[in-house]
């Protein structure tokens, strides 16, 4: 199940001898831009025949009446309903740190402050159809509420009987999503990004999704805000050492893997017969996995037994990888966690899986995948917001600084930015 790859004798650029997934392969960019400009130009109409197209279910309406919210909300079993609440209440408390008060700078009389104001609407995505994931409803529309965003709207794909299923509409209802649309895909993200007739036009998209999702955000991002992370295909690197059942670890693999093709899920150790032991038992979880085909098709070309030197390489070929999940399940876990350089969650120590960062540790689940955790973060309350800087002069300050913008100005031939100043000064 996990292929073995020996890297003891690597070093240097492991990024040219690692295979993993790469997002330049095969994009389907003409596929997205047809989808996409249709329903910037059909609206509604496109949005109902793309669906029945891709879904095979025929929308009686697009959009989802908010009772059916509630009414979902009531019939789900007490413990989901439960469990999401606790999960909401964790990812509200969490994301609720990051609203930190505007600050104020101040130097040669000059004031500059901050003023942060969310956008008007935000528009999330959660994957659907044949799956469910409420918990990707909680982990993109709290953060949004936390922001302050004024509206928030949901677009998720039907499952095959035509309805959005009962957990992700309670979920809904708990992150106080104002507007729910039963449709998924690049042809969702079109809707948010340009608006129909039923559909409201987003200020910025958020959520994971497959690479038609992933592409349809980069197409639309000229006119609609984008987090930068790419959100795609489930990932997981967990290193371990021998400190840490083979079961456990194994299980750890295999989580992420869940989602389907396209992740990535490697184990990284410097304990060859470990490597060997987790191999084994990842076999017999997928064996008896009612999700095995998902699985087997990620490790088929994700899915790696990694072999290293020691701790030291293992942080290093992780760190090259830049896993969206990455696993340290190891002894020495808090100090190698030192070395991190590019993750888009790290989970310390063995009693601690990414499936808690999944549903109910607090911060979003919503990670950088495909290596873009080396520029970019897990989705925050700061992508609903605009920071804007408004500075404030008086007489002291244009005199104290008129001569060094003058400088500058006559340095990059822009004789008007220096007069701009000049005139205002009390010696002029």
């Amino acid at each position: 199940m996990l292929t073995k790859l020996d890297l003891r004798d690597a070093s240097g650029d492991y990024l040219s001898l690692l295979p993993r997934p790469r997002v330049i392969r095969e994009l389907p960019i003409d596929a997205v831009r047809g989808i996409v400009a249709k329903v910037r130009d059909e609206g509604d109409q496109a949005l109902i025949e793309l669906t029945n197209t891709f879904d095979k279910v025929r929308l009686d309406a697009i959009e989802v009446d908010v009772s059916e919210l509630e009414s979902a909300y009531i019939r789900i079993a007490p413990e989901l309903r439960r469990a999401l609440e606790i999960a909401s209440d964790s990812i509200t408390g969490y994301h609720r740190l990051e609203a930190e008060p505007d600050k104020s700078f101040e130097a040669n009389g000059l004031k500059v402050s901050q003023m942060s104001v969310p956008v008007g609407i935000a528009g999330c995505y959660v994957p659907g159809g044949k799956a469910r994931y409420p918990s990707s409803v909680l982990m993109t529309a709290i953060p949004a509420r936390v922001a302050g965003v004024e509206t928030v709207v949901l677009c998720v794909p039907p499952g095959p009987d035509g309805r959005v299923d009962d957990a992700t509409l309670a979920a809904a209802r708990i992150a106080g999503v104002d507007h729910l649309y039963s449709v998924g895909g690049a042809q969702a993200i079109a809707a948010m990004a340009y608006g129909t007739e039923t559909v409201k036009r987003a200020d910025v998209i958020v959520g994971p999704g497959n690479i038609y999702v992933s592409v349809a955000k980069r197409e639309v991002a000229q006119d609609v805000g984008v987090p930068s992370s790419f959100a795609g295909p489930s990932e997981v690197v967990v290193i371990s050492d021998a400190s840490v059942p083979a079961s456990w670890a194994a299980i750890d693999v295999v989580v992420q893997a869940e989602h389907g093709p396209d992740g990535l899920a490697w184990f990284i150790s410097w304990d060859e017969g470990l490597i060997d032991e987790v191999t084994d038992h990842v076999a017999r979880i997928v064996y008896a996995s009612p999700r095995r085909q998902q699985i087997e098709a990620t490790l088929a070309e994700g899915g790696y037994g990694v072999l290293v030197r020691d701790e030291f390489q293992a942080m290093e070929v992780a760190n090259a990888i830049a896993p969206e999940h990455l696993e340290i399940l190891c002894e020495s876990s808090k100090e190698l966690a030192k070395s991190v350089r590019a993750a888009g969650a790290v989970f310390l120590g063995r009693y601690t899986p990414a499936s808690l960062g999944d549903y109910v540790a607090g911060p979003s689940h919503v990670l950088p995948t495909y290596g873009s955790a080396r520029y970019a973060s897990a989705l925050r309350v700061s992508d609903f917001v605009k920071h804007i800087h408004v500075v404030e002069a008086n007489q002291q300050s244009i005199d104290t600084l008129a001569p060094h913008v003058g400088a500058i100005a006559r340095a990059e031939g822009l004789v008007a930015h220096e007069m701009s100043v000049e005139m205002r000064t009390s010696y002029a």
